[in-house]
């Protein structure tokens, strides 16, 4: 009897030892089912990425067609538009105009074709023909970019009087005044140096390109004395890029986001290390200012740093380096909370039903509230808030409910489960937007200001040197701030590289003169069509 009971005791403890090894052999499956599930994410989310579109939204056939554009859009039927239906786009303002009014500001010239007095013979009677009209036929043409040389030549004078210089013991004599040039000892002008700027930063043209098309045209000039234009002309134009600095660092919110640059000659870092380019903007129903600035890596005291003294909303994609802020309010992003559900939706397998309708559901919610934002257009800011607590914030406590109920329900390392998890990580920052009508509710602004950075970073791929990425902020913020205030880059580049050299350090007044957006900006600036 005590051995059966000896033998029945070893047994249950066996069964007992086997339950617990069989419970973890099936935790260990359903660990390495999820892992299988999430890598398997990860591949389908890579394959989009890599074979579908680029962004959010369905990409039309139109943009697939780059090298044979001219071939597909040409055809024998296609009509001609007549002058007046091709729109010139003023630089102010962005209106479109109707013909008469939107070529007074350009140059025309007339070609008159004329019979010679010896033909205006009556081919029936022999008699003379005097003129009765004209037939007009207006064509656009374009004259390609001409280089001059400029000589500034400045006179010199002396006294007359013999005894002037007797009694002073030396000749009195006077150079009239000239304005000093943007780099001493150049002979680059600033209409030069605001053309190869213009060209690199807005047009995306790298520096051996244009050394190229100088050389088609019969002229010398190498990309490293280009590359010294850039950098000492950015260097000029540092106190416009601090002063935009003080003016946002002055207004009540900013957006903020960064992306990265690689610097090849940084002291303490491999060239393949990657730096980083931040921008700042302000709000759209604010002053419009753009501003990059270089550093040498992503950590948080970079912004905390440049945004010392503000003290309004931030508005970010939710990089944690900006909690180091302090005396902000953050704001999160719904079009990165919405991002999320679309990589789920991209990385599902065909049979995964129960998942595509729950992110599905995610998105429709977050597209509801931009649907609603969509109907706030033309409002004021403070009709915007009133129209948000009537409306967008019942649909954003449906949407957190939704969150709520939803959370146990998605896999803990899926995509499903990391879009919710970021909407609910990112909460207190993605309601922010209620609070003031002013307050976008996607981080976008400032995301497609950086667009430009990076499309021109493709062409030129890298900075060489810490100088080179440091005149590339300024050189940027300067350019875009220019388009955000309805400026052509050049003519406002051109501007600021005449008139700096000229006015005295420290002189605010002379400064604020020379910002986007002064009133009494010359029309040569403003609306350079109209000055020739």
């Amino acid at each position: 009897m005590e051995t059966l009971r000896s033998q029945n005791e070893s047994l249950g403890i066996e069964v007992e030892s086997l339950g617990i090894e069989v419970e973890s052999l099936r935790m260990k499956s359903a660990e390495q089912e999820a892992k299988i599930k999430y890598y398997e994410e990860q591949i389908r989310l890579a394959a989009a990425k890599k074979y579908g579109a680029s962004s959010e939204k369905n990409v039309s056939p139109e943009q697939l067609s780059i090298f044979n554009e001219a071939e597909k859009e040409s055809g024998e039927d296609a009509k001609e538009p007549p002058l007046e239906e091709i729109t010139y786009k003023r630089k102010r303002g962005g209106a479109r105009k109707a013909s008469s009014e939107k070529y007074d500001g350009l140059p025309t010239e007339e070609i008159h074709y004329e019979l010679p007095e010896d033909e205006r013979v009556c081919a029936r009677c022999g008699g003379g023909m005097k003129e009765m009209g004209t037939d007009v036929r207006d064509e656009i043409a374009i004259i390609p970019a001409q280089i001059k040389v400029i000589r500034h030549v400045q006179h010199k004078y002396v006294c007359k009087d013999e005894a002037c210089a007797d009694e002073a013991d030396s000749v009195n004599i006077v150079k009239a005044r000239a304005p000093e040039p943007p780099i001493p000892h150049s002979p680059a002008g600033a209409s030069m140096i605001a053309h190869v700027m213009s060209r690199k930063y807005s047009e995306h043209v790298p520096l051996y390109r244009q050394e190229q098309q100088f050389g088609y045209n019969g002229i010398d000039i190498p990309r490293q004395n280009m590359a010294n234009w850039v950098v000492l002309g950015a260097g000029l134009m540092e106190p416009v890029y601090e002063r935009f600095r003080e003016f946002l660092i002055g207004e009540d919110y900013v957006h903020a986001d960064e992306s990265p640059l690689q610097v090849l000659s940084e002291p303490g870092k491999k060239a393949t290390s990657k730096s980083y380019m931040w921008l700042y903007a302000t709000g759209r129903f604010r002053r419009r200012i753009f501003i990059y600035e270089y550093t040498r890596s992503r950590s948080g005291e970079h912004p905390k740093a440049f945004l010392r003294g503000f003290s309004g909303y931030l508005h970010t994609d939710g990089y944690a380096a900006y909690n180091s802020v302090p005396g902000v309010t953050l704001m999160g992003c719904f079009s990165h909370a919405r991002r999320e559900y679309v990589d789920a939706l991209k990385a599902l397998p065909v049979d995964a039903e129960k998942s595509r309708a729950l992110s599905a559901e995610g998105l429709a919610h977050i597209d509801g509230l931009f649907e609603l934002e969509r109907g706030y257009e033309g409002m004021t800011p403070d009709e915007r808030y009133a129209a948000r607590l009537e409306k967008s914030k019942p649909a954003l406590a449906a949407y957190k409910k939704w969150l709520d109920e939803r959370k146990r329900a998605a896999l803990p390392r899926g995509k499903l489960g990391k879009a919710v998890n970021y909407s609910l990580n990112q909460w207190d920052k993605l309601k922010t937007f209620l609070e003031d009508g002013e307050i976008e509710l996607s981080n976008n602004r400032v995301e497609n200001g950086i667009r430009p950075f990076a499309v021109g970073r493709k062409n030129w791929l890298f900075s060489k040197t810490p100088n080179g990425a440091k005149a590339s902020a300024v050189v940027y913020s300067v350019i875009e701030t220019a388009k955000a205030n309805g400026l052509t880059p050049f003519f406002y580049l051109k501007f600021l590289l005449e008139r700096l050299p000229n006015i005295a350090a420290g002189d605010t007044d002379a400064l604020d003169a020379l910002m986007p957006w002064a009133d009494d900006l010359p029309d040569e600036v403003k609306n350079p069509a109209k000055s020739d």
